[in-house]
C-alpha cells in the first residue's frame, strides 16, 4: 500500500513539474529545452508497472485483468511516442513544435489499445429510459466538444500544420477526444463489480483534459518553439492512469459492500452548455450591439431552462427519497417476515424451515456433518403439574444453553413441542460426540424457573450426513436414533445404527398388531402368587399380562410394554387390564369366599396415571364391581412418581379410594428416599437385581439389609422380588422380610390355578 501510493505521489510530482516547466517557459526562455521531456517517459513506464501490477491480482476476473494489461501496452507505447516526439522537437539542434508520422502513428497505436480495451469490456443492463437519457447527455456533450474543438483547433488547421510540420496531429486530437467519450460511456454503462467505477471516471476525465490541453497548446505556445502540447497532454493523461490503477487495486482490497446507486442526472450537459454558453459570449464581444444582444439572450434563456430543470430534479430527487424511505419500511417489514418464517416464535431460535433450508446447503456444498434430534424427557409432566408458562420457560432456558456450546458453521432449531435439532458442521464422529456430550451436560443442570426447582434431562439420536442424503432422511434416522435412546431408558445419547431401521420397521409392524390385540382377543392375564415366609402360604397375586401373537407366538412383556408406552396403546390395554383384575377378584369373591386372594395387585403405568379422567375410571370400576378397595393394590414404579406432578395427584387420589399403593422395582429409577415419604406409599417391592446378591458378601445384600430396617421405621410392607432359590428364600426372611415373591414359590398361572392353589393352601394376609 505504501509503494502503491508512493508511486501515485511520484507520477503527480512529476506532473507538477511539467506543468510548472511549461507555464515557466511561457515566460522564460530555457537554455536547455530537454529538460521539459525528461519526467515523460519516466511517468509513462511507472503508470506501465502499476497497470501490471493489477494484471496479477488473481482475485479479478479475467475481463478486469485483461482492461489493465491493455492499459500497460499502451502506456509502454506511449513511452515509445514521447521518445520519438522528444526526438522529432530536438533532434535537429533547433527546438521545434515538430511531429512526425512515426510520432503520430506511435501515439494512435496507444489510443487505439485504450480503446480496445474499453470496447471489450462488459456493459450493465439498462432500461430503455436509461438509453434515451444517456443518449440527450452525450449528445450534448458530443456536440459542445465539437464546437469546441472546431473553434479552437480545426478551424486554424493552417497555423497548427506550420507549428507542428503536418496536420495528422489534429487527426490524433480527434482520437484522443473520441477515446474520453468512449470512456464515458464505459463510466455510465460499464460492469462497476469488475472495473472500478472511480477508475473509469478518472480515466475519462483525464483523456478529456489531456485532448483540450493537446488541441489548445498551439494557442498559447505559438511564438515558444521550444515548447510543446506534449508536455501537458501526456503527462495529465498518464497520471490518470496511474491514479485509476491505484483504486482499481485499492478496491480489490477493500470491496464495496454493495454496487454504487445509479445516478439519474448527471453535471456532464450542464458543463457544456455552460462552456458553449462561454464560447458564444467570447466570440461575440466586439462584433455589434446585435449580435452581443442575441448572444446574452441565448445564454439567459440557456440559464433559466437549466434552472428550471434543477428545480424539477430537486422535486424528482425529494419525491425519491421519500419511496426510498417507503421502500426501506417494506424492506424491514420483509426482514421482519423473513425472520418469523424461519425462527421459532417462542425460543428465537431456527425453525423446522430454517433448519432443512441449512442442510440442504451443507448437503450441496459436500463437506461431512452431523444431525443430532434431542427431545426433552418428560416435559408433558412439566406442562401438566405446573403449567404452560413454566414449560415455555424451560424450553427457552434448554434452547438458550444448547446455543452456548455451537461453534460458527453449527446451527440450532427447535422442530416443535419438545423436540430440538442440531446441525454440527463437525465431520468427525469424536468431534460430534465431544459437543454432544458437553451440550447435554449443560442442559442437565439444575434450573429454577419460578420458585420451581426443575432438573431436565434429555434423550438424543444423532446421525452422519451420507452421499444423496435429503434433509426428511437425516431428520428420520436421527429420530430412530433418538426413539433408541428413550427406548434405553431416557437421558442419554444413541447414534444411529442400520440395524436400528430393521428394529424400527419390526417394532412398527408389531405396534399396529398390538393396536388390535384387545379387540382380537390376543391378550390375557396370569397371576404371580405373592407368598408368606418362611411358610409359604399364599397372601396375594400380582396380576400379569401376556400376548399370544398369532404368528411370532408368545411376545415377552419386555418387549411389548415399552412399544405400548411408545405408541400410546398401554391407555387401551391398561384399561382392558384393569376390567379384567375388577371382574376376576369380583369373580373369586363369589366362587371362594373367604379364601380369596389377600390382596391383588396392578401394574399402571405412568401414561395412565397422567391420562384425564383415570382416577374416575378406576372409581367408576370399583363400583360396578361392588368391590372393597382393600383388596386391590395399584403397582406404581418411582420413575412415573417421582416429583409433584400430576401422576403423583394421581396415585394420591387413589390412594384416597382405599386403594393400597405398592411402590414396584425399587432401586432401579432415580432411588430418591424422600418419595417414600412424599408418596403414599403402603408396600416397597424391591427389584431382583438386588434379591440376586443377597446371599452373597455384596453391595447388594446390604441394600437389601438397610431397606428392610427402613420399612419397617416407616412401617410400609416390603416384598422381595425375583426369589430363585431356597437360600434366597431363608436369607431373606434372617433379615426381617415377611413376604416374597418369585420362580421359587409359583411362576404366573391362570385365574383358575390360582383357585386350585388357595384349596390346596393356607391362604395368608398381605
Amino acid at each position: 500500500m505504501v509503494a502503491r501510493r508512493g508511486r501515485v505521489i511520484v507520477v503527480g510530482a512529476l506532473l507538477a513539474f511539467s506543468a510548472g516547466w511549461l507555464v515557466i517557459g511561457l515566460f522564460h526562455v530555457w537554455s536547455a529545452p530537454i529538460g521539459g521531456w525528461l519526467p515523460l517517459p519516466a511517468m509513462c513506464l511507472i503508470a506501465a508497472y502499476t497497470c501490471g501490477q493489477v494484471t496479477r491480482r488473481r482475485d479479478l476476473p479475467a475481463p478486469t485483468r485483461r482492461f489493465w494489461g491493455w492499459l500497460a501496452i499502451a502506456c509502454l507505447d506511449m513511452t515509445a511516442a514521447v521518445l520519438s516526439n522528444a526526438w522529432d522537437a530536438l533532434g535537429s539542434g533547433i527546438p521545434s513544435q515538430r511531429i512526425s508520422p512515426l510520432t503520430v502513428a506511435l501515439y494512435l497505436a496507444a489510443n487505439c489499445q485504450v480503446m480496445w480495451a474499453l470496447l471489450r469490456l462488459p456493459s450493465w443492463q439498462r432500461s430503455r429510459a436509461d438509453w434515451i437519457r444517456f443518449s440527450l447527455d452525450s449528445g450534448i456533450v458530443l456536440i459542445s466538444t465539437g464546437l469546441a474543438l472546431w473553434h479552437f483547433s480545426l478551424r486554424r488547421m493552417e497555423l497548427w500544420s506550420s507549428h507542428t510540420g503536418s496536420a495528422l496531429s489534429i487527426f490524433a486530437i480527434v482520437v484522443v477526444a473520441s477515446v474520453s467519450m468512449i470512456t464515458f460511456v464505459k463510466a455510465a454503462f460499464g460492469d462497476g463489480g469488475r472495473i472500478d467505477r472511480r477508475a473509469l471516471h478518472l480515466l475519462s476525465i483525464s483523456t478529456a483534459v489531456s485532448a483540450a490541453s493537446g488541441a489548445s497548446a498551439p494557442l498559447l505556445i505559438a511564438h515558444q518553439p521550444y515548447l510543446s502540447a506534449t508536455l501537458l497532454a501526456v503527462p495529465i493523461a498518464v497520471f490518470g492512469v496511474e491514479l485509476a490503477a491505484f483504486w482499481q487495486l485499492g478496491a480489490v482490497a477493500q470491496p464495496l459492500a454493495t454496487p454504487a446507486r445509479t445516478r439519474r442526472s448527471s453535471l456532464s450537459p450542464y458543463l457544456a452548455i455552460a462552456g458553449i454558453d462561454a464560447l458564444l459570449v467570447g466570440s461575440t464581444l466586439h462584433r455589434g450591439a446585435e449580435n452581443e444582444l442575441i448572444a446574452t439572450g441565448v445564454v439567459v434563456i440557456s440559464a433559466l431552462v437549466v434552472a428550471r430543470q434543477v428545480a424539477a430534479l430537486v422535486d424528482n430527487g425529494r419525491l425519491l427519497r421519500t419511496v426510498d424511505a417507503n421502500l426501506t419500511q417494506l424492506r424491514d417489514y420483509q426482514r421482519q417476515l423473513d425472520h418469523q418464517v424461519t425462527h421459532d416464535a417462542l425460543t428465537g431460535i431456527a425453525n423446522r424451515a430454517r433448519f432443512e433450508q441449512r442442510i440442504t446447503e451443507r448437503l450441496a456444498d459436500g463437506d461431512g456433518f452431523h444431525v443430532a434430534l434431542l427431545d426433552l424427557d418428560d416435559f408433558k409432566e412439566v406442562n401438566d403439574r405446573l403449567g404452560h408458562g413454566v414449560g415455555d420457560d424451560l424450553l427457552k432456558a434448554v434452547s438458550r444453553r444448547l446455543c452456548e456450546h455451537v461453534r460458527d458453521g453449527d446451527l440450532v432449531a427447535r422442530l416443535g413441542g419438545d423436540e430440538f435439532a442440531l446441525l454440527l458442521a463437525a465431520p468427525s464422529g469424536a468431534d460430534a460426540d465431544t459437543l454432544l456430550i458437553r451440550m447435554a451436560a449443560a442442559v442437565h443442570r439444575p434450573l429454577l424457573i419460578e420458585g420451581h426447582d426443575l432438573l431436565p434431562r434429555i434423550s438424543l439420536g444423532v446421525t452422519c450426513s451420507q452421499a444423496g442424503d435429503t434433509p426428511g432422511e437425516l431428520l428420520r434416522r436421527a429420530d430412530v436414533a433418538m426413539y433408541a435412546a428413550k427406548t434405553a431408558g431416557g437421558g442419554r445419547r444413541a447414534s444411529f445404527d442400520p440395524v436400528m431401521d430393521r428394529i424400527a420397521d419390526g417394532e412398527a409392524r408389531l405396534g399396529s398388531d398390538l393396536r388390535q390385540a384387545v379387540t382380537r382377543g390376543e391378550l390375557f392375564l396370569l397371576y404371580q402368587p405373592i407368598v408368606e415366609l418362611p411358610s409359604g402360604a399364599l397372601a396375594g397375586v400380582e396380576a400379569l399380562v401376556r400376548w399370544q401373537h398369532p404368528e411370532h407366538g408368545l411376545i415377552s412383556p419386555d418387549v411389548f410394554i415399552p412399544l405400548a408406552e411408545h405408541n400410546g396403546t398401554i391407555v387401551a390395554i391398561g384399561r382392558w387390564i384393569l376390567e379384567q383384575v375388577f371382574a376376576q377378584v369380583k369373580a373369586w369373591q363369589l366362587d371362594l369366599g373367604p379364601r380369596t386372594p389377600g390382596t391383588t395387585s396392578v401394574n399402571i403405568s405412568a401414561r395412565q396415571l397422567r391420562e384425564p379422567g383415570f382416577v374416575a375410571e378406576v372409581a367408576a370400576l370399583l363400583a360396578e364391581n361392588d368391590l372393597d378397595p382393600a383388596l386391590l393394590t395399584v403397582e406404581v414404579t418411582e420413575t412415573a412418581v417421582f416429583g409433584t406432578g400430576a401422576a403423583l395427584d394421581a396415585v394420591r387420589q387413589l390412594h384416597a379410594l382405599g386403594l393400597r399403593v405398592a411402590l414396584d422395582d425399587f432401586g432401579t429409577g432415580q432411588s430418591s428416599l424422600s418419595l417414600l415419604v412424599s408418596a403414599p406409599v403402603d408396600v416397597l417391592k424391591v427389584d431382583k437385581s438386588f434379591v440376586d446378591g443377597v446371599t452373597l458378601a455384596s453391595t447388594q445384600a446390604v441394600i437389601v439389609e438397610g431397606l428392610i430396617g427402613i420399612t419397617e421405621g416407616l412401617r410400609i410392607q416390603a416384598v422381595a422380588e425375583g426369589v430363585k432359590t431356597a437360600e434366597q428364600a431363608e436369607r431373606l426372611h434372617q433379615i426381617g422380610y415377611r413376604y416374597a415373591q418369585g420362580f421359587h414359590f409359583a411362576r404366573p398361572m391362570t385365574a383358575g390355578d390360582v383357585a386350585l392353589l388357595l384349596e390346596r393352601t393356607p391362604a395368608g394376609h398381605c
